[in-house]
């Protein structure tokens, strides 16, 4: 047992190369041990081999053999060759199919082919122009957001309108969009005023059935032939309705009419028309019809009244007094106190109003507004507090006294020997500085300018 832990590992193992490939040859070591060690197992047959040609004994070989005799070329050929009776079926195959290669593409059951958009003009859809319902749609909704670009923007937007509207077709569809939208955006009746103003003056194509302000003026008055229906309808319809008329009021301001023979006037038919409007507005007194009626008199009342005045009429009298009937005739009701109360208020204030001339100051001389011809005389005065706090201006009769109270709490803050920067009698020739704090306060001086620099 210790000889075989003595000697070194491997010793007395030597390794035999076998003659044969299958088996190894018997050492000379230790006897049968030493042969079970170097026995080899024969080599087993491989899975594969090649394809060996039908009643050839050549090409047969013994496993465990050290070489195989390869095919020959002219026999590996042969053996891959297709037989004819192969190449009869083949043809038959093709002559009988009914594949061909001109067949529709083949797409699945679920699967939708891909189809590229094509207009009703023909265009592909991808870069389709604009039409004139986006372009106006577009400009309106700038100038709503950006009113102060008016002026600015609107001579480009008219170069391309009038390269737009072309036709009779093009123009009619142009009226009915602005009045749309200038009905439709809420305050926005003043801006489309305007632009219907510029437009009647500089767009070009003017056909046999009328030019842009015509049109416009046509349209209007389909809408105008409503108004007995319209201030009875539901809410909806009430408020298309108070619509029109907020921007019929703001058309008559805006809107010039030039003529050759003398300076530009306003149309005489929405003169005419708002007066209509008016009394159907009143003819049903709710809430929302006499709220519009009370913003239209705010907005047009001193033209109205200067215009009716001019053709010797009392029209505006006639409207204040049915105001002040309505205001006597409604009745507050617990439901509704609130809301009428409200209304009423409003009328009142448009009494009011009308009664101090539209809030209007007749062109007087500076010299000779005094307060009692001049509302406005102390607008632009200060205004003064009293010592008890309590607020006092120009227009107080005892302004005069107050004011001298003033004058003199301010002496005694402020006496003559007090000047800018402090009483000078609190730093004279007599009251110097003492030595040691004139010295530490220059050193203080020269610190903090090192300090700074």
């Amino acid at each position: 047992m210790t000889e075989n832990f003595d000697r070194a590992p491997g010793a007395g193992r030597a390794r035999i190369k076998p003659r044969s490939p299958g088996l190894a040859d018997v050492g000379d070591g230790d006897g049968d041990a030493t042969s079970g060690f170097n026995q080899r197992e024969p080599l087993r047959q491989p899975r594969t081999s090649p394809p060996l040609t039908e009643n050839n004994p050549n090409n047969s070989e013994a496993i465990g053999g050290e070489s195989r005799s390869p095919s020959k070329p002219h026999q590996f050929i042969h053996n891959h060759s297709t037989p004819a009776s192969k190449v009869k079926s083949v043809d038959s195959l093709v002559n009988t199919s009914i594949l061909s290669a001109n067949a529709p593409e083949f797409y699945p059951a679920s699967f939708s082919p891909y189809e590229e958009s094509v207009s009703e003009d023909g265009s592909d859809g991808y870069y389709t122009e604009m039409t004139l319902a986006e372009l106006v749609e577009e400009f309106l909704s700038y100038l709503n957001s950006s009113p102060g670009s008016f002026e600015m923007d609107i001579e480009h937007m008219v170069n391309m309108l009038n390269s737009w509207v072309t036709t009779e077709e093009t123009l009619q569809e142009l009226v009915e969009l602005i009045y749309t939208q200038s009905t439709a955006i809420p305050n926005f009746s003043y801006t489309g005023a305007r632009l219907c103003n510029f437009l009647s003056h500089n767009l070009l194509l003017s056909p046999a059935s009328g030019n842009f302000r015509q049109l416009l003026l046509k349209r209007c008055r389909t809408e105008y032939e409503q108004r007995d229906v319209a201030v009875r309808g539901d809410q909806e319809t009430q408020k298309k309705f108070q619509a029109y008329v907020l921007f019929l009021g703001e058309l008559y301001l805006r809107l010039e009419v030039r003529s050759a023979k003398g300076p530009p006037s306003r149309a005489e038919i929405l003169l005419i028309a708002l007066r209509e409007l008016m009394n159907a507005l009143f003819s049903n007194p709710v809430d929302g019809n006499l709220i519009c009626a009370v913003k239209l008199l705010k907005l047009t009342g001193s033209v109205l009244e200067d215009a009716w005045k001019e053709k010797g009429k009392s029209d505006m009298d006639q409207l204040v007094q049915r105001i002040e009937n309505i205001v006597l005739d409604t009745q507050c009701s617990r439901t509704v106190c609130v809301s009428i109360r409200d209304v009423k208020q409003m009328l009142l204030r448009l009494v009011e109003l009308r009664s101090s001339n539209w809030g209007r100051v007749h062109a007087a001389a500076a010299s000779d507004a005094t307060p009692d011809n001049d509302p406005n005389y102390f607008m632009n005065e200060p205004t003064f507090y009293t010592a008890d706090g309590t607020p006092f201006t120009a227009a107080d009769p005892e302004y005069s006294e107050k004011y001298q109270e003033i004058l003199d709490r301010e002496d005694d803050c402020f006496p003559e020997d007090c000047e800018e920067n402090g009483n000078e009698s609190s730093f004279n020739d007599e009251d110097e500085m003492d030595p040691e704090i004139e010295e530490a306060f220059e050193k203080f001086c020269l610190e903090s300018e090192r300090r700074r620099r």
